[in-house]
């Protein structure tokens, strides 16, 4: 079942079984947040389950283009479009949320982004590879950040 994300009331609603659901929470409702008010987009989610496809197709960019595989377990996910980016999110049990941004007409506009959700530490799998900046949320405490450039075609 899909659920469209509250930015004004922070639900852990699906989250529940992370050990960071109220950042991880926090951390989606930063990001519906973001789409409502930079494209009017409600941002909506359903559990890993029903989302096979969407996730199928984040860690298949991960594994072609950086041989990352994700040791978290996925409990939801997202793919929608807003003016010509295709978007997927994938939030795990971990705290981390993956997001690929991906111009369906400039293949130099195309990355995959990892958020940590505050008091989670750096996946191992990530931990050599990228470094994190730090940035401030009011609904999710203090987010880390890192990126890749998507190189091939998906």
């Amino acid at each position: 079942m899909t659920y469209a994300v509250d930015f004004g009331t922070v639900s852990t609603v699906g989250l529940e079984s992370s050990p960071v659901a109220d950042a991880l929470a926090g951390l989606r409702a930063n990001e519906a947040r973001y789409f409502k008010n930079k494209y009017d987009h409600v941002f909506t989610v359903e559990p890993a389950d029903d989302a096979t496809d969407i996730i199928e197709w984040v860690h298949r960019i991960l594994r072609e283009e950086r041989e990352i595989v994700i040791s978290s377990r996925p409990l939801e996910a997202t793919a929608f479009q807003v003016e010509n980016i295709r978007m997927a999110y994938v939030f795990y049990e971990s705290g981390l949320s993956i997001n690929v941004m991906y111009t369906v007409d400039d293949p130099k506009k195309r990355a995959v982004g990892f958020k940590l959700s505050d008091g989670m530490e750096v996946p191992e799998e990530l931990a050599s590879r990228f470094k994190f900046a730090r940035q401030k949320s009011k609904l999710a405490g203090t987010i880390r950040g890192s990126y890749f450039v998507i190189k091939n075609e998906y």
